[in-house]
């Protein structure tokens, strides 16, 4: 206890900084444990936690419907799709800040680059009304001045796979980047001149050094999304989808399903009976693909 105590007061400046995200878990990860029992009870909120219990009745009410297999499947194939496709750009770009050797032009491009992730979902909707409605849009205005039909994005779910991984890899691709460039920049610069010594080009070196010395990072972070695969980014969805019943069968995800059906139920064992089938999956996604990984590649496992 004394070595944890004196390693603590060492690095007191750090641990400070970690404190509020410590307390933030601590209160809304562990204190709220308790509640996971609302899954199984006819929740009355004059008896909280003592309400009726009901068993599997609220698992029933939402595997039975028909949205069940509907919003699971949504969840999990785009969260893939982001997954693989924004690893591939947020690699590729990483790569490609790394070989820029004009400082004046990697801070703008950094700049530029994280910018868009800290634009809120909701100003990212209005922006893509003002490009894709059916009236005032860019580019339907942009069609008709050329003598093309209009198309009307939001009521044909056919286009909207597309837009929806286009948006997320433009919002959050430039910010794992630098996560994956950070692990770029931390490599043996020996390599390097080495490897250039015995004549290998630039593309030689990337992909016999660089991407290999990557993988293990690249294996973390890739875990980490996994074990979030079943949770839809319900801003995203919300703001972008809204109510729209037309794009709901291929952009209805779990999270914007447990938030329509609070409100137009007012229960929240229904909801809370959800939310403890996506936490069990991503546990046992978490835990499965850690040990595949340990086993074939045990430099890249999270644990």
């Amino acid at each position: 206890m004394q070595a944890v105590l004196k390693e603590i007061w060492k690095h007191k400046v750090i641990y400070a900084l970690a404190l509020p995200a410590v307390v933030y878990t601590f209160i809304f990860g562990y204190m709220t444990l308790p509640y996971l029992v609302i899954a199984f009870e006819k929740y009355n909120f004059r008896q909280g936690l003592l309400s009726e219990f009901v068993g599997l009745k609220n698992f029933k009410f939402f595997f039975g419907s028909s949205w069940a297999w509907t919003v699971t499947r949504n969840t999990v194939v785009l969260n893939f799709l982001f997954i693989i496709i924004g690893a591939v750009f947020a690699i590729l770009l990483a790569i490609l800040l790394n070989e820029v050797r004009a400082k004046k032009f990697l801070k703008f491009s950094q700049s530029a680059m994280l910018f868009p992730y800290f634009i809120s979902w909701i100003i990212v909707s209005y922006i893509l009304d003002g490009i894709l409605n059916t009236e005032t849009g860019m580019f339907n205005r942009w069609l008709a001045s050329m003598g093309s039909d209009k198309i009307n994005f939001y009521s044909t779910p056919d286009y909207w796979y597309p837009i929806l991984i286009f948006l997320r890899i433009w919002k959050g691709s430039g910010y794992t980047s630098i996560i994956y460039l950070a692990a770029i920049t931390g490599m043996d610069e020996g390599l390097y001149e080495a490897a250039y010594i015995d004549g290998a080009s630039r593309f030689k070196r990337i992909l016999h050094i660089t991407l290999p010395l990557l993988f293990p990072t690249v294996c973390i972070l890739t875990l980490m999304d996994v074990g979030r695969i079943f949770y839809g980014d319900f801003g995203m969805f919300y703001a972008i989808i809204r109510d729209n019943g037309q794009l709901m069968p291929i952009a209805e995800v779990i999270d914007t399903y447990v938030y329509r059906t609070f409100r137009l139920t007012g229960d929240p064992g229904v909801s809370m009976a959800i939310g403890l089938y996506q936490s069990i999956v991503g546990f046992i996604l978490v835990f499965g693909s850690n040990w595949i990984i340990k086993r074939n590649y045990p430099e890249g496992a999270l644990f």
